[in-house]
Parts: structure tokens; sequence; C-alpha cells
């Protein structure tokens, strides 16, 4: 693989890990936030949801532009 090649595979694979990892984020607090038995880890599961969202939901896109060609 040419030094291009390679940069482009790593920033794939980067991308991908930041879409499925606050995925996985959003999965646990909902489990969380279901299984809690009390309210402040219900709130600790709805935060955890509410964080990894706006993650899922900014991060991929600001990576993207940063390494836009120019």
């Amino acid at each position: 693989m040419s030094t291009n090649e390679t940069v482009a595979f790593q920033r794939w694979l980067l991308l991908t890990l930041a879409r499925i990892v606050p995925a996985a984020g959003a999965v646990l607090g909902v489990v969380l936030a279901g299984r809690a038995v009390d309210m402040p880890t219900k709130l600790l599961g709805v935060g955890i949801v509410v964080s990894a969202l706006l993650v899922l939901a900014t991060l991929p896109r600001h990576l993207a532009r940063r390494w836009r060609s120019r």
C-alpha cells in the first residue's frame, strides 16, 4: 500500500469507530436506564445516552471536514 492509501485506510477506520463506539455507548446507557432501580442511576443512563447521541451526531462530521482534501 502506498502512503496515501494507508492514510485513507486509517481515516476510514477512525470514522467507522467514531460511529460504532458512540452507538454502543448509547445502547449501554439505555440498558443502564432500563435496569436502574433508583433515580440517580436512571439519570446517569439518560445522560450517557444523550452524550453518546451528541457525539454520534457531531464527531464523524467534524473529522470528515478536518480531513477534507483541498
